[in-house]
């Protein structure tokens, strides 16, 4: 345990990606495994509180993506860390569409769609309504779509009804 914790405290020095770091100290302590239960749960909490002291938002693994996170853990370790510092880096990714930039932008503000999802409407049927054309947004140079706050409850408002 003493030498994970040195492996955590040296994060923001380490050389490379941020994400590869953090990977590799999250593998470091599911290899210790120190509890007879909860060490995954644990785990991963260990590694939101690492993510939160260097500046990043929490990483959340969905239950869609369990089977990925295991798969990409197996081969974290055996070495290959890509895979789960790329779950890692898009969970955090999809924390800061979620809940951080619908928390600071006003309804007027360009965001992606997934900073517009509800449980209402989700990205996918709001992409598809710019594709449509029957949400307003605006497709950026990288290809993903933005809209407002208010351009969707405009739409939500209005998508039941007939088009003339």
């Amino acid at each position: 345990m003493r030498d994970w914790l040195e492996q955590v405290n040296a994060l923001p020095d380490a050389p490379g990606h941020a994400m590869e770091a953090l990977a590799s100290a999250h593998v470091a302590f599911e290899q210790v495994h120190p509890f007879l239960d909860g060490n995954g749960r644990t785990g991963r909490l260990l590694t939101n509180l690492v993510l939160v002291r260097l500046g990043y938002a929490p990483a959340i693994i969905q239950k869609r993506e369990r089977t990925r996170y295991l798969t990409a853990l197996r081969r974290a370790d055996k070495g290959a860390v890509g895979p789960l510092a790329e779950i890692f880096a898009r969970a955090v990714l999809d924390n800061v569409y979620r809940f951080v930039v619908p928390a600071v932008a006003n309804p007027e503000d360009l965001v992606p769609l997934a900073a517009l999802a509800t449980h209402a409407i989700s990205r996918i049927a709001l992409v598809n309504a710019a594709q449509r054309g029957r949400l307003q947004a605006q497709r950026g140079d990288d290809g993903h779509w933005r809209s407002t706050r208010a351009w969707v409850d405009e739409y939500i408002a209005n998508r039941g009804r007939r088009r003339a």
